[in-house]
């Protein structure tokens, strides 16, 4: 009986975390193609734009290799080398960073899109653009270096009983480093971690004082049944800051998880994917979030539809003449 309970565990949690991924990818790949499109169609894209695309696109790549390993802990038949091993784990963890710094970022932007022509921040709107795309090489460079450990102590798992290894999953386990090498990686991704959150809190605490603020001129202005509509700037930094709230969640849990589990020492495959589970729901549902509340897409909707039926009406204008 205890034999199919584990059994029964083991299907619940691999079935959850693909559907999770699928689903992650689907609706990643959806966001990251609806950028693509407004870009192509001559629309200037917003610094939020550019960063909202990013964080898509690190998501979808983030899901890829989470897929892949878990396909390694239930379903895989064959070891892997170490080449394979180091570039899954590798590219993992950096994109986990990545999505970090780049919610981070764009939690500041919209902070800078928010501020009143008054405030300092209002000097970085004009140079805006500039400024995401040195953000992102920044955040690229350190992320790839932060992690660059796991290309030395990720190897394939040859064998499991050795005690100088922990396990991964089935194929891959981390070699146990020196005490300061390992400490000192620990304490940068440490340092990131709170640094990026931090600055997330004091960008969210901005935007919900310029948000409280304008509702209080609002009111005093209009009656409350009368009311203007928010301004487009308005309900995006209120879909922002749901995000960013979600993404605190999430990392908290996945913090907990991580710390009372032990779980990279434990190679009990529902653990390991309880961890994927909670560690990548901000980036299955974050993009739902943004999907919802996203206006734009009835309007690039209609111009793909209108150039589908120019595209018609010009070859059936063709055919006549023929």
């Amino acid at each position: 009986m205890s034999q199919n309970i584990v059994l029964s565990s083991i299907a619940a949690a691999r079935n959850a975390v693909f559907s999770e991924v699928s689903i992650g990818i689907t609706d990643n790949a959806f966001l990251l193609l609806f950028h693509i499109l407004w870009f192509f169609l001559k629309h200037r894209p917003r610094p939020t734009d550019l960063a909202i695309g990013h964080l898509a696109l690190i998501h979808l790549v983030m899901l890829i290799t989470v897929g892949v390993i878990a396909t390694d802990i239930f379903e895989s038949q064959e070891l892997w080398d170490d080449i394979t091993c180091k570039a899954v784990i590798y590219l993992h963890q950096v994109t986990r960073g990545l999505s970090l710094g780049t919610t981070c970022l764009l939690s500041v932007l919209q902070a800078i899109t928010l501020s009143p022509r008054s405030s300092w921040l209002a000097n970085f709107k004009h140079t805006a653009s500039h400024h995401i795309i040195c953000g992102f090489l920044f955040l690229w460079v350190f992320n790839l270096s932060i992690s660059a450990r796991l290309l030395i102590s990720t190897v394939a798992t040859k064998n499991r009983t050795s005690h100088s290894l922990m396990s991964v999953t089935k194929s891959c386990s981390l070699l146990s480093l020196s005490h300061v090498f390992r400490h000192t990686f620990s304490m940068l991704g440490i340092f990131r971690d709170v640094s990026l959150v931090g600055l997330m809190a004091v960008s969210s605490g901005y935007m919900v004082t310029l948000l409280c603020r304008h509702k209080r001129r609002s009111q005093h202005l209009h009656s409350t049944s009368l009311s203007p509509r928010a301004s487009p700037e308005h309900r995006a930094t209120q879909t922002i800051l749901l995000l960013l709230g979600f993404f605190v969640l999430v990392y908290l849990m996945d913090c907990m998880v991580s710390f009372f589990s032990g779980i990279w020492l434990n190679s009990d495959p529902v653990l390991l994917c309880i961890h994927l589970l909670v560690g990548n729901g901000y980036a299955t549902l974050g993009p739902l979030v943004l999907i919802s509340s996203e206006k734009r897409m009835i309007t690039i909707f209609k111009c793909v539809s209108q150039k589908e039926n120019s595209v018609h009406l010009f070859r059936n204008k063709q055919h006549v003449f023929r």
